[in-house]
């Protein structure tokens, strides 16, 4: 259980998470097509808070907070990768990278890192939406013989990752949720 102090440090972490994605532009408004093919009003630009080292900084620090010396992390190729790197410096964790499908060369590897069998995994995302791209990556860590219970990501747009990902059965957390972050927003936004 959480005292009243936790949740007023979490909300200000949240606050300022928020403060340092709009900051860099990363919410736009506007008519803007999905990678799962539908629309939304408005985007959340992962390479523009992926880029700002600031902001880089301010998430990596985030999911720092939310793990243990004992977890290792897994980033979801190609989006999640610099967010795995950041934290895993920010964390002093190591990580891999999942790939969405085996390279055509070299050595061919779906999960590129050193990887044990049995190990815990926390599996970091930067947007879900349907959760469907982050429970393919949970799915090729366990096929490789990983163990995986929780996801970290950075903003969950609220339209049934969460349930895709929990259906996986991993527990998701989202350093921001879509309601959060389009809140107090104008309405000509």
């Amino acid at each position: 259980m959480t005292t009243e102090r936790e949740d007023t440090q979490d909300a200000q972490g949240t606050q300022e998470l928020i403060n340092a994605l709009r900051a860099v532009d990363a919410v736009q408004f506007g008519e803007f097509e999905l990678a799962h093919g539908g629309t939304s009003e408005y985007y959340v630009d992962k390479y523009r808070f992926e880029t700002d080292p600031d902001c880089l900084s301010a998430v990596a620090d985030a999911f720092a907070d939310r793990i243990t010396p004992d977890d290792k992390l897994a980033g979801v190729a190609l989006g999640a990768v610099p967010l795995a790197a950041a934290t895993s410096v920010a964390a002093s964790v190591p990580y891999v990278i999942a790939r969405k499908q085996r390279k055509e060369y070299g050595t061919a590897n779906l999960i590129e890192g050193e990887l044990d069998e049995g190990e815990e995994v926390v599996v970091l995302e930067d947007i879900v939406t349907t959760g469907t791209s982050l429970v393919d990556a949970i799915e090729a860590l366990r096929d490789a013989g990983a163990t995986v219970d929780r996801a970290l990501v950075v903003v969950d747009r609220e339209e049934g990752g969460r349930e895709t990902v929990e259906d996986a059965n991993v527990e998701m957390e989202s350093l921001v949720t879509a309601s959060e972050l389009l809140a107090d927003q104008p309405d000509d936004a």
